[in-house]
């Protein structure tokens, strides 16, 4: 199920009832707890939370004159999808978060190269997202995405 929404909130609205309280706990854990500097927007059918043109002229490769993606959270139709472009780009993060993940959660970690998935509400580990959250400023994402994504 994609949700086509016109603005965050609108999508925030769209999101089915049985997991609406917790995509909304969710967003606003990532909101409040990413360092000053990182817009959010919708992009690619999703909230997402990017480093604006302004801070980053050159934008993202894959789409220029767009804003560089960090974060993008969407409610699909299976489950509720965290991407953290941090996760993908800096294998030291991915080890700390796989780590830290059973200490939140009984269920297996379910995750593909920057993509999260929680199929159950009660098994977002909040406190562990506004920790990932925090761990990269928009600064330290550019220089990390130049060394590992910008074609040279």
């Amino acid at each position: 199920m994609k949700i086509e929404a016109n603005s965050v909130e609108d999508y925030l609205n769209q999101v089915p009832e049985e997991r609406s309280l917790s995509f909304r706990k969710l967003y606003e854990t990532i909101s409040q707890n990413l360092p000053l500097g990182f817009q959010e927007q919708l992009s690619y059918g999703m909230i997402g939370w990017s480093i604006p043109l302004e801070t980053y002229p050159a934008g993202y490769h894959c789409t220029p004159n767009t804003p560089l993606p960090f974060i993008n959270l969407a409610s699909q139709k299976n489950f509720i999808a965290l991407y953290h472009m941090g996760i993908y780009a800096e294998p030291d993060l991915l080890k700390w978060f796989v780590a830290e993940y059973p200490k939140y959660c009984s269920r297996k970690l379910d995750m593909g190269k920057s993509c999260i998935r929680f199929k159950k509400s009660e098994d977002i580990p909040f406190e562990l997202i506004a920790e990932l959250c925090q761990k990269i400023t928009p600064q330290d994402w550019i220089l990390l995405y130049e060394r590992e994504f910008k074609k040279k």
